[in-house]
């Protein structure tokens, strides 16, 4: 029988690092394996790999999150967020560490029970990619 989904509504407070707050929340023994579904709040600047860049991008000053989504897993994460300057003007990209909480991260995180997510290398594309794996029988197939 398929177990439910258990929603972990979170909050970071500040100094936090974001991606390393995250990634501690699913690494061993927990292991947990989860979607970051929906994400707010503020940091003291960030760090943001762009669309197809390299390296990382960073932004001084205060920053509102606007967005946050990704996958948790034991080998690592994998986040993307939206956020906006004081001028309002918005940037998105792929989460790097040392993202600090300003003054909060509120977080919605859904673990899945029957599943386990990992990251392992593709080589088509150079970089970790996720892999799905089953872990419990449920309607229509076997673990």
């Amino acid at each position: 029988m398929a177990l439910a989904p258990e929603f972990l509504p979170l909050r970071l407070g500040p100094g936090a690092d974001l991606r390393a707050a995250l990634e501690a929340l699913s690494a061993a023994p927990a292991g947990l394996s989860a979607f970051v579904v929906s994400g707010i709040g503020s940091l003291a600047g960030a760090r943001l790999r762009l669309a197809g860049a390299q390296v990382e991008t960073e932004v001084a000053g205060d920053v509102e999150i606007l967005s946050l989504a990704g996958t948790l897993s034991p080998d690592g994460a994998h986040l993307h967020m939206a956020i906006a300057d004081a001028a309002g003007r918005v940037l998105g990209g792929h989460v790097g560490y040392g993202n600090l909480v300003r003054t909060t991260v509120e977080l919605l995180v859904v673990q899945l029970a029957d599943w386990r997510l990992g990251r392992q290398p593709d080589p088509t594309t150079g970089f970790k990619e996720l892999v799905i794996t089953r872990t419990s029988t449920g309607p229509g197939g076997a673990a």
